[in-house]
């Protein structure tokens, strides 16, 4: 017969251990749907953290060298001021001295009346002559005196701006610093990363880059030719330094990032670009569509134009792609960067 005695109840020490394992299989599902992801053991995670932080870095650098132009520039515009203040300071030492003789003169020979010194003078029509050249020599006075003033004001407002300038140097190298130390920590960090893999999986990440290599070595660019004989000249220049490496801040010869190896290659055909990627990409006429592109015209790569390298022909780019990789050719489309718009110079 069954029995229809209802069950005990559980202890209260049984119901806290329920209660308190059932808490804590809620709160690990909480937490393993929003948690950030832990980072991918395998080759293929690692390389993506990589390829993001070569990125970052990539993008931090054309800050660095943005600023480093800046911080020439005004290195130059400081030298150039502080050369014209000293000359301007040497044409004041100068007035000041003859400005001092000539208010010594007046004091000597300003204690006698001339209407007396005319009645003493043996010979009027002397002195008449004289007085005519003395006030010719007050005119003079008054010009150097009118100049002197101008001088000051003048040394005075140079002073202000080298000092505005200096400021401004001061603020950028501070930039500078700051944005160095964000490269090199990002680069250290992709190292790390690197350094976890196995030798079998950083064998495999070498073979990548060799294949790369030399898929640019074989690469057919076809045969069109250059929108002018001055991007033809640029973009030789740029052939040359194939299988170079990437260097971050390098404008060559023996390495280059990738708005240095650009403006090195327009250097060489006598031509001044600016230095980083964003300015590049206004530098000249803007080709929209990526089938209208000549070898040799700038290529912009990334939503925030932190990238570029030349067209190389044949849907190729000829650029210095991240650090650990070198100059080399590679497809657009495969290269991972979204096309912005190309640059005819």
């Amino acid at each position: 017969m069954a029995s229809h005695r209802r069950p005990k109840p559980p202890r209260r020490n049984q119901t806290t251990v329920l209660t308190t394992a059932a808490l804590a299989v809620v709160a690990l599902s909480a937490q393993s749907a929003s948690a950030d992801p832990v980072p991918d053991p395998t080759k293929k995670g690692v390389k993506a953290q990589v390829d993001r932080l070569y990125e970052e870095a990539t993008q931090a650098t054309e800050k660095y060298n943005g600023a480093k132009e800046k911080a020439d520039g005004l290195e130059k515009d400081v030298s150039a001021l502080q050369e014209t203040a000293a000359r301007k300071q040497a044409d004041l030492n100068s007035m000041r001295t003859r400005i001092g003789s000539l208010a010594g003169a007046q004091y000597r020979s300003g204690g006698v009346d001339p209407s007396m010194q005319l009645m003493l003078s043996t010979d009027p029509d002397s002195f008449l002559e004289k007085a005519s050249l003395l006030d010719q020599v007050g005119a003079r006075e008054l010009s150097i005196f009118q100049q002197f003033q101008i001088q000051q004001r003048g040394l005075q407002q140079q002073r202000v701006e080298a000092s505005r300038k200096l400021a401004d140097l001061e603020a950028t190298r501070t930039e500078l610093r700051r944005k160095k130390s964000e490269i090199q920590g990002k680069l250290a960090s992709a190292q790390r990363l690197l350094n976890t893999l196995s030798a079998k999986e950083k064998a495999r990440l070498a073979a990548e880059e060799e294949r790369a290599n030399r898929d640019s070595a074989r690469v057919n660019l076809g045969n069109e030719s250059s929108a002018s004989s001055l991007a033809a000249a640029a973009f030789d220049a740029a052939k040359s330094r194939v299988g170079l490496p990437y260097v971050w801040g390098a404008t060559g010869p023996g390495s280059f990032d990738c708005s240095g190896l650009t403006s090195w290659a327009f250097k060489q055909a006598g031509v001044s670009i600016p230095r980083t990627s964003q300015a590049q990409a206004n530098a000249g006429t803007r080709i929209n569509s990526l089938s209208a592109l000549k070898p040799g015209d700038l290529i912009i790569m990334r939503t925030d134009l932190s990238h570029v390298g030349f067209y190389a022909g044949n849907g190729q780019i000829l650029h210095a792609p991240k650090p650990g990789a070198q100059v080399r050719y590679e497809s657009i489309a495969r290269s991972g960067m979204p096309f912005m718009w190309g640059v005819r110079i």
